[in-house]
């Protein structure tokens, strides 16, 4: 769950920016996608419990969803483990003071060491505020994550998704979503991003939601728990 504090800070966001903070938004959010697509009946009905799965705001959130892309569950949380300093909180402070090496030995590739060491860089600067920024509109917002080198769309938007609470992002990118929504909608081939990002239109302002929706759905179709999967 969101802290009070970042709870507060979102309270000015309201008619501006919808934000997702609890189970009761996200339950708003599936009444308002019945009425916009009633295709999502029998799927918001096989769903079960929609998973809000929100992390605070900052390099944390972020710095774990990076190391989680491209490699098994296990594995992203092994990783995650060594890299926890003792008290068990990362920040971009201690992380920009690491030694040069370390990131071989917390096991992460050249490619994401580098593109952590960055944001690290910029948050500890000043640079990069990124509670502050999931505050903004979300194009606004994407915009400014994605212009950091390494981290690309589906990043950017998992990150307003579940550490800022955006309710109107949808990353097309995320190969379980596509199965996800293939499958609900008995399509003949996976959709691509660019047609995902065309069919998710109907379900705006509560993209967020609907991703929530199909992920859970794929779930329980593959009998698994289903996460994002850049």
């Amino acid at each position: 769950m969101l802290s009070s504090a970042m709870d507060s800070a979102f309270e000015p966001l309201r008619g501006k920016v919808q934000i997702i903070r609890n189970e009761d938004d996200v339950r708003q959010g599936l009444e308002a996608l019945l009425r916009l697509d009633p295709r999502l009946a029998p799927i918001v009905a096989e769903a079960g419990v929609i998973p809000l799965r929100l992390r605070e705001p900052g390099f944390a959130g972020l710095a774990h969803i990076i190391v989680s892309q491209m490699v098994s569950r296990a594995s992203a949380e092994a990783i995650w483990r060594r890299m926890l300093p003792a008290d068990g909180s990362l920040t971009a402070e201690g992380y920009a003071l690491l030694h040069a090496e370390a990131w071989r030995e917390f096991g992460l590739s050249r490619a994401k060491a580098e593109t952590l060491s960055r944001i690290a860089e910029a948050v500890a600067s000043g640079r990069l505020d990124l509670s502050g920024l999931c505050l903004k509109p979300p194009g606004e917002a994407l915009g400014e994550l994605t212009a950091l080198k390494g981290v690309g769309p589906w990043t950017a938007e998992v990150y307003l998704m579940f550490c800022g609470g955006h309710a109107d992002v949808f990353p097309a990118g995320d190969v379980a979503l596509q199965n996800a929504v293939g499958t609900a909608f008995g399509l003949a081939a996976r959709p691509q991003a660019k047609t995902l990002a065309e069919l998710s239109a109907v379900w705006s302002p509560w993209r967020s939601v609907a991703a929530r929706l199909f992920w859970a759905y794929y779930a329980t179709k593959m009998r698994r728990d289903m996460v994002p999967i850049g």
